[in-house]
């Protein structure tokens, strides 16, 4: 019998709004990077990491997997790691967008309360490992037009990432700057938040969707990253952890099909960075499941993640949004799981 693999995409991430462009424009003129003096302080780390205690909780969230293929064997990762140690809960979505995600459909307030609400469903599902809150801020948005640069790519300003810092700061949440490339390249975009990625609690994200290599404009084609792009990636975070002492970076790579990550074996895994791999497609909790079980655990990185959506979850007959007991099922167990 054939396996249903095919979710809806992720389509709902990218957007040709014109209120994102007109609030960005005027912005961007004035915008500058934040000055080292507002960096937090105290980013040293002080304390060893616990090694049995990783390895005790790296074996309970691949849930008694058999497939031989989890947990991955790597390296310990230096101090101050997040995974496996905490089960993270995120909220996705741009300031300047009602329909890019719950971090900019409800006010401040609500979206925080809510927000802590899910982390409360979440730590009653599992006690084992803490739940701590993050938002996951889209920096840069995929566009259906060239714009400058002919890039289809929109920068926010770093203001609003500001403003994600200042939320985040209320309940003592992470935060993830997450970059939509279009025609533009990891090279040229990710060393635009390098101060923001020099703070502990800030951390990254790729969307693979909208990484336009065939030249196609966003939106017309579901893009690609390869293990190169990624490894790119994980090296520049690896240094900034290294010259700053930092804790590791998390970096989040959105997947749903199999051609959205090539190479996957060749993916490099550092100390100083946790890979999460998340599944990202919306549709019924069945399929959702099976693109879990094709892309996610049949080609093991590091960590997995799985996305939920408030509405498009919704969109077909008999499907609901999943619940914590329902995720926590899957083998592996999520550590990341992101709410839009």
């Amino acid at each position: 019998m054939a396996l249903l693999v095919a979710v809806g995409t992720a389509s709902s991430c990218f957007s040709t709004n014109s209120d994102i462009a007109a609030n960005t424009a005027a912005d961007q003129k004035k915008d500058t990077f934040p000055q080292s003096d507002s960096l937090p302080a105290g980013n040293e780390i002080t304390t060893a990491l616990d090694t049995a205690k990783y390895d005790q909780l790296l074996t309970y969230v691949t849930n008694s997997d058999s497939s031989g293929k989890w947990p991955v064997k790597t390296d310990y990762p230096v101090a101050g790691a997040v995974l496996p140690f905490k089960r993270i809960i995120a909220y996705y979505g741009n300031l300047y967008s009602t329909r890019m995600g719950i971090l900019g459909e409800l006010s401040e307030k609500e979206m925080l309360e809510k927000l802590q609400g899910e982390v409360k469903k979440w730590q009653e599902a599992d006690s084992t490992l803490e739940v701590i809150p993050a938002l996951h801020y889209i920096a840069i948005t995929a566009q259906g037009s060239p714009g400058k640069g002919n890039k289809y790519r929109l920068r926010m300003p770093f203001k609003e990432i500001d403003k994600i810092l200042a939320m985040a700061q209320k309940i003592n949440a992470l935060v993830f700057i997450d970059i939509q490339v279009g025609l533009s390249t990891l090279q040229e975009e990710l060393p635009q938040f390098e101060e923001y990625l020099k703070m502990p609690n800030v951390h990254f994200g790729i969307d693979p969707e909208f990484s336009m290599k065939g030249g196609q404009a966003p939106g017309k084609a579901v893009g690609t990253f390869d293990a190169a792009d990624i490894n790119y990636t994980t090296e520049y975070l690896a240094k900034l952890v290294k010259e700053n002492n930092l804790p590791p970076k998390i970096i989040v790579v959105h997947r749903f099909t199999q051609k959205m990550v090539t190479n996957y074996q060749q993916i490099k895994k550092r100390p100083e960075v946790q890979i999460v791999m998340d599944m990202d497609g919306w549709g019924h909790q069945a399929r959702k499941i099976n693109t879990y079980r094709q892309f996610i655990h049949k080609e093991p990185v590091q960590f997995t993640g799985f996305k939920l959506f408030y509405k498009n979850d919704l969109r077909e007959a008999n499907s609901h949004v999943m619940t914590p007991a329902e995720i926590l099922k899957l083998k592996p167990q999520p550590v990341y799981i992101q709410y839009q």
